[in-house]
């Protein structure tokens, strides 16, 4: 009897840990409104470059995906609340504090550029002088030019700058003549341009250039290779660079697949 309690005992928490491993949700926080990166397609299903790499992650590792939009402003807050695993969505790892998170590999080289349209009159970066900027808050391009910023002797040439919730209104505004320009990440830009024509255009020559990552917690380093691991299997197999392609993405940004 005892024999058989014993064998009923280990069968039961063997089955506890395969449940346990098979259950993980991860959960991807993002900007919903970040095309290409992140954003809700016309399906009503989030979608885009990162949103589909975390889904093939995913697959690889054995994990069901929990997709939670963020406020953006917010954010680290919202990882440090244990709301969401990761921040994953087009982010800027070159303004995290390493010391307070856990960084994953950069995967993609970025340029801040200023977008926009035709008969502005801005065709350098000193046309910006004295204009009305937009940008979305809490964004690299908000932090760079903002006070304290490493561009902030730029972003103090502009007449006036927005902030506004997402990129989506910001365009919006833009589109309406309530602002002059928008700085902002270059494959936003795009995604942008290739959606409105070309109207709409971005300044030849990057203001500011950073690398896109994602991050953890702090203690979350393991969980962080796990997803490193996992990353660079789909690296190897052609997906990410496919991917790129299939959101619109400069491949030479994408730097994994040149090293």
């Amino acid at each position: 009897m005892k024999k058989l309690l014993a064998i009923a005992l280990i069968l039961m928490f063997a089955l506890i840990a395969c449940a346990s491993a098979e259950g993980t949700t991860f959960k991807m926080g993002i900007d919903a409104e970040y095309p290409p990166y992140t954003y809700l397609g016309d399906d009503g299903a989030y979608t885009g470059f990162d949103v589909e790499m975390c889904q093939k992650v995913c697959e690889i590792l054995g994990w069901d995906l929990e997709i939670v939009p963020i406020n953006w402003d917010t954010k680290l807050i919202q990882l440090d609340a244990n709301e969401i695993d990761c921040i994953w969505s087009g982010l800027t790892i070159d303004v995290i504090d390493p010391e307070a998170y856990t960084l994953s590999m950069a995967y993609s080289d970025n340029t801040q550029m200023i977008l926009t349209k035709q008969g502005s009159g801005i065709e350098t970066l000193d046309d910006v002088a004295g204009k009305t900027v937009g940008v979305q808050l809490g964004t690299s391009a908000d932090i760079a030019i903002s006070e304290g910023g490493d561009y902030a002797d730029f972003g103090a040439t502009f007449g006036e700058l927005v902030r506004y919730e997402n990129y989506n209104i910001a365009f919006t505004e833009l589109m309406a003549g309530a602002i002059d320009a928008i700085a902002i990440d270059v494959g936003v830009a795009n995604n942008k341009i290739a959606e409105y024509g070309d109207e709409y255009y971005v300044v030849a020559e990057p203001f500011a250039s950073e690398q896109y990552g994602i991050c953890f917690r702090k203690d979350d380093a393991d969980l962080c290779a796990q997803v490193e691991d996992a990353y660079n299997q789909l690296v190897a197999d052609g997906t990410y660079i496919a991917l790129g392609e299939k959101y619109g993405l400069d491949t030479a940004n994408l730097k994994l697949a040149a090293e």
